[in-house]
């Protein structure tokens, strides 16, 4: 985890690419609860018999289950020191070009595309690559943008 010592440190290292973090095991108990909470319970995610003769041959995560994952693969990617607290703003461009298979593992690697300044704080603009182990294309990509709050973490 890269540690920056403050908001005007992190501006400095736009550009750069921080990770990849760690590995992180999809498994198919994972998707199914996820099909659960959002009701889209299509066959490629849920059903692996019906899938192991589908397009993928086996069942794969729903790109809303890898996009909901960001936090938890890029958010180890860095820290920055004097910041009170840290919120999702948004998603500036999310895409999908490769599929997800249930049972693989997946890791990020972000680059900070942007810093600028916002009424307390700044906006941070992350490129994220999620790749599988699988090899091939990303997963997901996706450019996410988060508010940095300065203070005192309470």
């Amino acid at each position: 985890m890269r540690v920056f010592a403050s908001i005007e440190e992190l501006a400095e290292a736009t550009g750069e690419t921080l990770g990849p973090g760690p590995w992180f095991r999809i498994d198919q108990q994972r998707v199914d609860r996820f099909a659960d909470a959002t009701d889209d319970r299509q066959w490629i995610h849920i059903d692996p018999r019906r899938a192991a003769a589908g397009p993928f041959g086996g069942t794969i995560a729903h790109g809303y289950l890898t996009l909901s994952l960001l936090p938890a693969l890029a958010g180890g990617l860095y820290r920055v020191e004097g910041v009170a607290m840290g919120v999702n703003y948004g998603l500036n461009r999310v895409r999908f070009p490769a599929p997800l298979r249930v049972g693989s593992a997946v890791r990020a690697s972000a680059s900070l595309a942007g810093v600028s300044p916002v009424d307390g704080g700044v906006q941070v603009v992350t490129a994220v690559t999620v790749e599988s182990d699988a090899g091939g294309k990303p997963v997901c990509v996706a450019e996410t943008v988060s508010r940095l709050v300065r203070g005192v973490a309470r």
